[in-house]
């Protein structure tokens, strides 16, 4: 069975809407803003998908489009199977919460590799560039709001209310580092792996 996947979940309900051919669907997904929770920047990683759910029967080639002397394109739609599919992963991943691995979390727990001045200088990098991104984003989903319902700007809201908890968490963490509240040395945290061995 296709292994569950928030792109192999998108093609769904997208299919659920009309059937239509793969560019179609990387078009909706981009115009859509849907590229920020949903990784298209890869069209192979979009083709290998349609792939997988053709070959599972979750969607079937609906028609071949021929227009002159373009390359024939495949026309997809959904099946039972996969309106059903849809349905049970979408219940999961909206109820089930699913732990892990952010790279910046991985990040957060090697930070005793650097010195407490880098890792502020990196942390402000970073905050610079969350700001910015919150605020456009922000921007785009004000706009949006004029003239669409909320239900469809939920994921939006998602991640701009993460980045804004991230924003805050960061701004905690720099201030300790500025006032010497949150400090270490290589001697001291050796010491403590030291201390803390396990026992073989």
């Amino acid at each position: 069975m296709t292994k569950r996947s928030p792109l192999a979940l998108t093609v769904l309900a997208l299919l659920m809407e009309m059937p239509m051919h793969p560019y179609r669907m990387q078009q909706l997904i981009t115009s859509r803003g849907k590229d920020r929770v949903v990784n298209v920047s890869q069209r192979a990683s979009l083709y290998s998908t349609i792939e997988r759910l053709t070959r599972d029967g979750l969607i079937r080639v609906a028609e071949v489009e021929r227009d002159g002397s373009r390359p024939e394109r495949s026309v997809y739609e959904i099946s039972d199977a996969g309106r059903a599919t849809a349905r049970g992963w979408l219940t999961d991943m909206m109820s089930v919460p699913k732990h892990g691995f952010p790279e910046f979390h991985a990040a957060l727990a090697l930070a005793p590799v650097l010195e407490p001045g880098e890792l502020a200088a990196l942390l402000r990098t970073r905050r610079d560039a969350l700001a910015a991104e919150v605020s456009g984003l922000r921007e785009e989903l004000e706009a949006a709001a004029s003239f669409l319902p909320r239900v469809v700007l939920l994921d939006g809201e998602i991640v701009v209310r993460t980045r804004e908890a991230e924003l805050e968490f960061i701004d905690s963490v720099l201030a300790e580092l500025a006032s010497g509240a949150l400090t270490w040395s290589r001697e001291s945290l050796a010491e403590l792996s030291k201390a803390n061995e396990p026992h073989q």
